[in-house]
């Protein structure tokens, strides 16, 4: 995940499971209806919706939120820049490494040896 260098300045995220869009906004320095904004243009934003469409984060959510943040305000990214920026990061950590490919593969074999020095 990206590192935003001015999230050392926001609040510590408290170990809680959800979070109010107040409680998300103070701890990510953001007006509420900016977030409510935010949802709409980065799909990685998808707070649970419960009782009469009320919006609870989860430490996830918050941590996407300081990214945004960082993109947007501090490294000087448009929306769309940092919507494209968030998607590279996604990707490229879904996608598996060369090494851990060649990693698989030793792995594999070194089990085949294991079954054939049992036998």
């Amino acid at each position: 995940m990206l590192e935003p260098s001015n999230n050392n300045e926001l609040p510590v995220i408290p170990g809680k499971r959800y979070f109010t869009i107040g409680e998300v906004s103070e701890l990510c320095s953001v007006k509420p209806h900016v977030l409510r904004y935010w949802e709409q243009e980065f799909p990685q934003l998808k707070p649970v919706k419960r009782r009469g469409n009320r919006r609870y984060y989860q430490r996830h959510d918050v941590l996407v939120i300081r990214q945004i943040r960082a993109l947007l305000y501090e490294e000087g990214f448009t929306i769309g820049g940092a919507r494209q920026r968030l998607e590279a990061a996604n990707t490229s950590e879904a996608a598996p490494s060369p090494h851990a490919e060649i990693l698989r593969e030793i792995r594999t074999e070194l089990e085949q040896l294991l079954v054939l020095l049992k036998a």
